[in-house]
């Protein structure tokens, strides 16, 4: 029903589900019919809300994951639900975008990653740090790897595409049509955005995923 692996040094948790939702195709037409603009500030692309309802049916499936996997016992808050389209060419990224990142150093916060678009659109993957050794980051060592980022000055231009003499790829996910990704937000990792893609911001053409953000009760 679904997949975990231990990834990294910290053995964190990554979650893959594919045929993971019952009504995909009615979920792609919902992009189709809804406002994109930009929202987030470090987001390279354009987003829309999306309907926190379409989560019903996948719900005892969810429980059991973040039980299972993250050990989360008292239950989850939904935090944010979104489309999502990257559209920002490569030599128009901000430096920060061409970092792997974090969501929030809280390891209390859940990301759900769908895929709705075809794998030829790029999957995600994962990251260590090679001079912190940092592959999650939390409160604590947050100081630290922000201080180790600003010694090593500005990063090349362009998405992150495999390792380089920064960070070290520790696990790639690939693209799939209704597979679905949970993992911890406090783990580096990024979008694996092929290079020759044509960035549309067409929902019916472009690279299309919904993605949902979770709170432990913990």
């Amino acid at each position: 029903m679904f997949e975990i692996k231990y990834i990294g040094r910290s053995q964190e948790p990554v979650v893959i589900i594919d045929n993971f939702h019952p009504d995909f195709e009615s979920l792609k037409t919902a992009a189709t019919k809804s406002d994109f603009a930009k929202h987030a500030a470090f987001y390279p692309g354009v987003q829309a809300p999306a309907d926190p309802s379409h989560l019903q049916p996948v719900a005892p499936l969810l429980t059991q994951i973040f039980k299972e996997a993250f050990d989360i016992q008292n239950g989850v808050s939904l935090v944010q639900c979104a489309y999502s389209i990257v559209t920002t060419a490569d030599t128009d990224l901000a430096p920060i975008q061409r970092l792997p990142h974090v969501d929030t150093a809280d390891p209390g916060r859940i990301a759900l990653l769908h895929y709705l678009s075809g794998e030829e659109q790029g999957g995600t993957a994962f990251y260590r740090h090679r001079k912190t050794e940092l592959d999650v980051l939390s409160p604590d060592n947050y100081v630290i790897y922000k201080a180790a980022l600003e010694t090593e000055g500005l990063p090349k231009a362009g998405y992150m595409r495999g390792s380089d003499d920064r960070f070290e790829m520790i696990e790639h996910i690939a693209a799939k049509p209704n597979r679905a990704v949970l993992y911890r937000s406090a783990i580096l990792h990024s979008g694996y955005i092929p290079k020759y893609i044509d960035l549309s911001s067409d929902p019916a053409a472009g690279r299309l995923t919904l993605n949902s953000f979770f709170q432990s009760k913990d």
